[in-house]
């Protein structure tokens, strides 16, 4: 039953952004739309930045771990940004959201969580080479840059189809920045 609610509510959530900002999307229309009473909408989540916590991870990152997990990180990033398209103007809303409760910082947060679990799942707690280059360091700097990725794609439209941005974070992930340059020149 928990689920199915978190669900209702998440469903509700994204038809209400499509159409406003998330600063004029009341609880009280959102449980109404979901079919539950307000005191549910808190049983499950604190407020509205919390339900779109679990939209992101639930609808985009939890679908992509195993595919993380077993080295398959094009095929995991053409799913993720597949299903974003798939929520194109649920998406194309939700990067609008600033400040605080930003949607990049959520989404950055979340990513970041997942990134943690996939590198103790595959290599537990070992350390790295460098003291300063920790598993917290790199999760950021992972999660930070597809974020980057995929919002910059939001912004611009879609331009380009999810398996080809997929191979273009992959490509930049695996050069260096000079090595990027060079091509260019």
């Amino acid at each position: 039953m928990g689920q199915d609610t978190k669900r209702q509510l998440a469903q509700s959530m994204k038809q209400l952004l499509r159409k406003s900002s998330i600063e004029k999307i009341t609880i009280q229309e959102l449980v109404e739309l979901a079919g539950v009473i307000r005191p549910t909408f808190y049983h499950h989540f604190r407020d509205k930045y919390e339900l779109l916590e679990y939209i992101i991870r639930e609808d985009l990152l939890v679908p992509i771990k195993p595919l993380l997990v077993n080295d398959m990180v094009i095929e995991g990033l053409t799913l993720l940004f597949s299903n974003i398209k798939k929520e194109r103007d649920f998406y194309s809303q939700a990067i609008r959201i600033e400040g605080q409760n930003s949607f990049e910082s959520i989404a950055v947060q979340e990513v970041k969580k997942l990134l943690l679990e996939v590198t103790e799942e595959l290599f537990g707690r070992n350390h790295y080479r460098y003291v300063w280059l920790s598993r917290d360091v790199i999760a950021e700097y992972y999660a930070q840059s597809m974020c980057y990725v995929a919002i910059t794609w939001i912004k611009q439209d879609y331009m380009i189809e999810p398996r080809e941005l997929s191979e273009v974070y992959d490509y930049l992930t695996k050069h260096s920045m000079v090595d990027i340059w060079k091509e260019f020149g």
